[in-house]
This record gives structure tokens, C-alpha cells and sequence, in this order.
């Protein structure tokens, strides 16, 4: 049974209960209703509860989900990033060896560095700086996100339901699903979104200084972490607060200016020159961004569905080409197609329903359709509701652009989400099926309570050693990763017991990397995509990962480190098969070694 089933099936559970018991457990769910208004009242110390509750959490579940291991393409590009940080640059120099060092998702010209914005990658430096590793800088973004969201929730919503989003951002995002459980992120993007959204009716309302700071904080993170989908978020925001400034009841535009105008312009220039120096120094060029490089070098794939393809350009390494071709062509090829762009928009919409919503929050949204008095019109919703549908729609209509998707692409809307799912919870809650029949009340009560129950099912696989299945889906729908060894880890491992340094070359066969990466066949092997990552200090690195590039190219690089013990690894074996360079025995040995 997966994991999904699980959920249906409780969801189903929740829904005759609602119809058949619906004053189930209503004394006990009243004293707890009571507390949790008297916390929730306390507005500055719910925020803190939830952020705190998050971290806790985590913490609480590494017996189980340790530490995770840098599996996915992204989640080495990123720490890449963090390492270059750490070290207290922006960027590095192109490694003298560059050619064996070339794969998916970082640049090695004109420096050496990832290809991603670099907000996310600063959270993983912190970690790695202040804490000892850059997991930290996940936990900490993932807290900040639960407690970003709570905050916007209250400046929206009342402040019992802001309490209980943020649980439920806990619960549902923060525990088990791979934004707290990889380096590749969604926290941060999630944070950036929370942080402009709540400032957008507070500065409406009080005016503050403080408010219009956040907000240009929370567009800073957006345009470093997710700027495609972080803009499309912001601009009816800005329309919105500009509306506002210059409406009917708009304030004195000397207020405006000194308490919104000049701040929020300040710290956006701020933002900006910082971007434009962080572009210049590892681009060359401060209106180039890194990834804007790295697709005009290696990536032939458009991003948007109407754009062309370029010129599959020459590679170095057959794997890069194969991804190139076998993926991500392939994938914007099946959008050239009516059929194949409806199937491509449909999985966009699973994906976003499995992750940031599921069964258990479909409940209350399908409920409230159905009960919609007769003659319901837009006219007849709030104009803050309105506002959130549109912002809502717009960032659909913007993510249905790209050809790529994965869920993290849609962080800025996380708050987005929990705020439409509490709104619908709101009014359900007074609805009766019958007479002296609290249906809603029950299922506004049950869906928290079940959500946490899914939570505690997941919490329960490892230590009880259960195996629910894991569908396409797995990556992506929340309590769905996995601990499985895959990876260099092993490798690592067996090195780490041998004295001395070390240089692995990587060999791979055609066709590893053929994988159908969005219909999901990739899971759970995400190791084989790509071995060859590196830190930021190739050389000081006591193993060195390379492209097996033949002998005679082998041999400059074996030269070059000619002090380290040198491996040749078949990565995609069953399992990956280290063995002495010289003991290969197919003529590609380094003879001197």
C-alpha cells in the first residue's frame, strides 16, 4: 500500500465519520481548541512556536532520517555554491584540469561555480560555517519557512487559523518532504514569498517602516532563489500596493514616500548592486546571471514552451550529451504536440496537488464547492480572498509556461496554498449536514488530526520496518523520500579507511543516463545521474572526482596528481565497482601508477 493509498483511505475515513459521528470526540476537541486560541493570541510567540516546532522536529527524526547525503544533480550544484562561500568567495577560479571536472549543473568557465541563484546556497554556507555542515542551513531555512508562513497567515486570516497553517506547513512540508530532507531547497523560495506577501496588508494597514523592509527582503530572496517564478508572484503584489498608494483611500504621499517608497527602493537597490557584483564576478558580466551562461553552453533545452530549440552544442563527456539529449530535449519535445502539451500541463497539476496539498486538504476544498448556496458569484468573496485567487491564478499561468516543472518551482505560493486550503476550512466549519449534525465542524477538526496521524505513519516506516510503495509520484509528494545507501557515500566510505589522497575517475557505459526523469522511472536510483562533483578546493580535496576520459587524456591527469592513489570506478555496476587504475586491465591504465 503507498503512501498515497494511505492518505485516500484515511480521507475517506474522515469524510463517513463527518456524516455518521460528527459529535466524535467534540469534548476533548474543545479543551484543545481552547489552548490553542490562547497561544495563538500571542501572535509574536505563535510564530516563534511554529518555527521552533519545525526545528524540534527535524531534530527529533534524524534517528530515523539522518543527515541526507547529496543525491540529486541539484543538491551538488548547490553545495557547490556553499562550499565557495564558505571559503569566503563569490566564485573560483577555473580548475587547471577543468575538462575532467565538466557536469550537469555548474559552470567551469568563465570561473568555477554553480549555475543556481545563490540565496539557497548561502543557507547551506551558514550551516556549513556556523554548524559544522550545510544540512544545518536546510533545517534553518525549513524553520524560518514555518514561521514566515504563520506570520503571513495572521496579517490574512484570523490568528487561530494562522496558528494552524503554520502546523500544518510543519506537518505537511517541513517533516518528510525533500525540502528538509536535500540541499536543492524550497524553504528559502517559501520563505521569500511569505515574507512579501504578509508585509503587503500590513503596510496597508499600519504604515510601518519595518513592514516595507520585509517586503524588500522577502523579493531579495525571491530574485536570488526562484527569479522566474519569484517575479511573476510579486507583480500583482506591486500592482496591488501601488494601487493602493495611489487609490481613493490612498495615504498622504509623504507617508508613503518616507515609511514605503524609500525603504523598500533602498534595500531593493541594495539587493541589486550586491546581484550585479555576484554576476560580474562569476559571469563576467553583471546583467548575465550564472544560469543564463550555463544554458548558452551546455543546455539546448528551451525554458519557456515557446521558444525553440538550439543547437545540441559539442560535449566533452557522452553522459552530459545523453542527458541532454534523452532528457531534457526529450521532455520539451513531447510539449511540440497538442496531446503531448496537455499530458505535459496535467502532470504539472498532479505534481502540485501531490505535494502541496494531497487528499486530506482536498477534503474541505471539494466539501465547500458542493455546499455553495444557489446564485454564489465572485461578487459574493472578500476582496482579500480575490486578491489571493488572483495571485494564485497569475502564478499558475506562470509556472504553466516552463517546460520544466518540480515542485520547488512553485515555492513562492506555498503560503498561497495553506491560506485558499484555510479559507475553504473556515467556511465549512459551520456548515450541518442535518439539524444537531456538525458535519463541517468534524472535518474542519478531523483533517489536522489526520494529517497528523499520516505524519506519525511515516515517522513509524523505519524503526517498525514497514515498506509502503512508492509510485512515480515518490520524489515529490510529501513523507515520500527515502534513506536508501545509494550514491557515492559507499565509495566515500571505503577511501575514507585507506590512508592517503585519492583521484576516482568515473567510467560510465552508453545509456545511464536515459532516464524519463518526470515520468519518475529515476526513483530511487538518483546516484547514477552524475558522480563527477567536486568542492570548491579541487586540489585540497582528499578525493578527487574525474571524467574517465580515455588513456592518453588520463595520463595529464594522473600526472597532475601524481601523489594520489588513483581509482578507476565503473559507477553504473551493480553495486558501483572500485578497483586500482592499474588493475582496470583494459589498456587504460597509467603505467607509471
Amino acid at each position: 500500500m503507498s503512501f498515497l493509498e494511505i492518505e485516500t483511505v484515511l480521507s475517506l475515513f474522515a469524510l463517513a465519520l463527518a456524516f455518521l459521528v460528527p459529535n466524535l470526540g467534540s469534548r476533548w476537541f474543545e479543551a484543545l481548541e481552547r489552548s490553542f486560541g490562547k497561544l495563538a493570541r500571542r501572535r509574536g510567540l505563535s510564530v516563534l512556536v511554529v518555527g521552533l516546532t519545525a526545528l524540534a522536529l527535524r531534530i527529533a527524526l534524524l534517528p530515523i532520517l539522518p543527515i541526507p547525503q547529496p543525491l540529486m544533480l541539484d543538491d551538488f550544484a548547490y553545495l557547490l555554491g556553499a562550499d565557495t562561500f564558505a571559503h569566503g568567495r563569490l566564485t573560483n577560479p577555473t580548475p587547471a584540469m577543468w575538462t575532467h571536472f565538466e557536469s550537469l549543473m555548474i559552470l567551469l568557465r568563465p570561473t568555477y561555480n554553480s549555475k543556481y541563484p545563490p540565496a539557497q546556497s548561502l543557507f547551506l554556507a551558514t550551516g556549513q560555517v556556523v554548524l559544522g555542515h550545510p544540512f544545518w542551513g536546510v533545517w534553518l531555512s525549513v524553520g524560518l519557512m514555518c514561521a514566515a508562513i504563520t506570520w503571513m497567515l495572521q496579517g490574512w486570516i484570523s490568528d487561530e487559523w494562522a496558528l494552524l497553517g503554520g502546523f500544518l506547513a510543519v506537518a505537511r512540508i517541513s517533516a518528510f518532504s525533500f525540502w528538509g530532507d536535500s540541499y536543492c531547497g524550497g524553504a528559502v523560495a517559501a520563505l521569500g514569498g511569505a515574507l512579501v506577501l504578509g508585509a503587503l496588508l500590513r503596510i496597508k494597514q499600519e504604515r510601518r517602516v519595518r513592514y516595507a523592509l520585509l517586503m524588500g527582503l522577502g523579493l531579495a530572496i525571491l530574485a536570488n532563489s526562484r527569479p522566474y517564478e519569484g517575479l511573476v508572484f510579486s507583480l500583482p503584489v506591486a500592482v496591488a500596493l501601488f494601487a493602493w498608494m495611489l487609490g481613493n483611500r490612498r495615504p498622504p504621499f509623504s507617508v508613503s514616500l518616507r515609511k514605503v517608497v524609500l525603504p523598500l527602493t533602498l534595500l531593493l537597490g541594495l539587493a541589486g548592486v550586491w546581484m550585479g557584483y555576484y554576476n560580474w564576478r562569476v559571469t563576467g558580466n553583471p546583467l548575465r546571471m550564472p544560469y543564463q551562461v550555463y544554458q548558452a553552453t551546455y543546455d539546448p533545452t528551451p525554458y519557456f514552451l515557446w521558444q525553440s530549440e538550439k543547437p545540441l552544442p559539442e560535449y566533452r563527456h557522452a553522459g552530459m550529451e545523453e542527458w541532454e539529449q534523452d532528457t531534457d530535449l526529450r521532455w520539451f519535445r513531447e510539449t511540440r504536440s497538442l496531446e503531448g502539451l496537455f499530458a505535459e500541463e496535467l502532470q504539472k497539476a498532479e505534481v502540485l496537488w501531490l505535494f502541496y496539498v494531497g487528499p486530506l486538504l482536498t477534503l474541505p476544498i471539494i466539501i465547500v464547492f458542493l455546499i455553495l448556496p444557489y446564485g454564489f458569484s465572485w461578487k459574493d468573496i472578500s476582496g482579500q480572498t480575490k486578491f489571493l485567487l488572483a495571485l494564485f491564478g497569475i502564478s499558475l499561468v506562470g509556472i504553466a509556461l516552463e517546460v520544466y516543472f518540480f515542485p520547488h518551482y512553485a515555492a513562492p505560493m506555498t503560503c498561497l496554498f495553506i491560506a485558499l486550503i484555510l479559507l475553504a476550512m473556515r467556511r465549512l466549519r459551520s456548515w450541518h449536514w442535518r439539524p444537531g449534525k456538525p458535519t463541517g465542524l468534524f472535518l474542519v477538526r478531523a483533517v489536522p488530526a489526520f494529517t497528523l496521524l499520516v505524519m506519525l505513519v511515516r515517522v513509524g516506516v523505519s524503526p517498525l520496518h514497514l515498506h509502503p510503495r512508492f509510485g512515480w509520484w515518490a520524489p515529490w509528494f510529501a513523507y515520500a523520500r527515502t534513506t536508501s545507501p545509494v550514491g557515492r557515500r559507499p565509495i566515500l566510505s571505503e577511501l575514507d579507511r585507506r590512508p592517503g589522497r585519492h583521484l576516482v575517475l568515473v567510467r560510465h557505459s552508453p545509456g545511464v543516463y536515459n532516464l524519463d526523469l518526470h515520468r519518475g522511472e529515476m526513483w530511487p536510483p538518483f546516484g547514477v545521474w552524475e558522480w563527477v562533483y567536486n568542492g570548491a578546493d579541487i586540489d585540497d580535496q582528499r578525493v578527487v572526482w574525474a571524467h574517465d576520459m580515455g588513456p592518453t587524456q588520463n595520463e595529464e591527469l594522473i600526472h597532475y596528481y601524481k601523489h594520489r592513489h588513483v581509482w578507476l570506478l565503473y559507477a553504473d555496476e551493480q553495486p558501483p565497482k572500485l578497483v586500482p587504475y592499474l588493475d582496470a586491465g583494459d589498456g587504460s591504465a597509467h603505467p607509471g601508477k
